[in-house]
């Protein structure tokens, strides 16, 4: 086994970093907004919510029970003609981004619905009662008492993210997964690959980190 070429290697190894961490800030920054608003919607249009209305509950359940269960490697191809009116092409690092913004925003959807059907509805009708406006109530009350588990719930959308980045490399995304795969995986050298996955774990590592701390925090204020 021939020793692996660092110098060479370095400029792609730094540059694959810098993609992942653009692909996986921009999804997050999209997905988590887009997410946070349907899943909110979800939650106060359905029966019984705040603002409950059958037909926009009916269609965003529906759109999330499609989207969220597809793996990433087949969402690509499903959504190509979409991926190509809205960027002008299905491949390249923001094909790859648009495609994981809209995966992460289903997800993050169902977790926010999830945490936030949680939070009790005694609060809500408290809130109702004092003449709080439906505005009021989804941020004073439901967004913010349901706070730490929704950061925990972030944090598990963004460790996603960083999995879906690694396959970016099948449509020209570059990031660490197509490092691995094109200089590790192809030429049999593992200590690339070795690399590469150490720098995703200690990512994924500092973002769990973040994550729980955040939530202590908010949970124990």
């Amino acid at each position: 086994m021939l020793a692996t070429n660092w110098e060479r290697l370095q400029p792609r190894l730094i540059e694959s970093i810098w993609e992942t961490l653009y692909m996986v800030s921009l999804t997050m920054l999209a997905g988590g907004i887009a997410g946070l608003v349907v899943g909110v919607l979800l939650t106060t249009t359905r029966r019984g919510g705040i603002l409950q209305n059958g037909p926009v509950y009916w269609l965003l359940n529906l759109l999330v029970n499609i989207i969220r269960p597809i793996p990433f490697i087949i969402l690509i191809a499903a959504i190509g003609p979409v991926t190509k009116a809205a960027i002008g092409t299905t491949v390249g690092t923001e094909a790859a981004t648009f495609v994981m913004a809209i995966a992460a925003t289903f997800a993050v959807a169902r977790i926010v619905e999830q945490n936030l059907v949680a939070v009790d509805p005694g609060v809500i009708e408290a809130a109702r009662a004092m003449g709080a406006s439906p505005a009021r109530i989804i941020w004073d009350v439901l967004v913010k008492e349901a706070l730490g588990p929704i950061i925990l719930g972030y944090t598990f959308i963004f460790i996603a993210v960083i999995d879906m980045s690694a396959m970016a490399g099948y449509i020209g995304g570059g990031g660490l997964g197509d490092f691995a795969i094109t200089y590790g995986y192809k030429t049999f050298d593992w200590n690339v690959t070795l690399v590469a996955t150490i720098i995703i774990i200690v990512m994924v590592q500092l973002a769990q980190g973040l994550g729980n701390w955040l939530s202590h925090k908010v949970m124990h204020r």
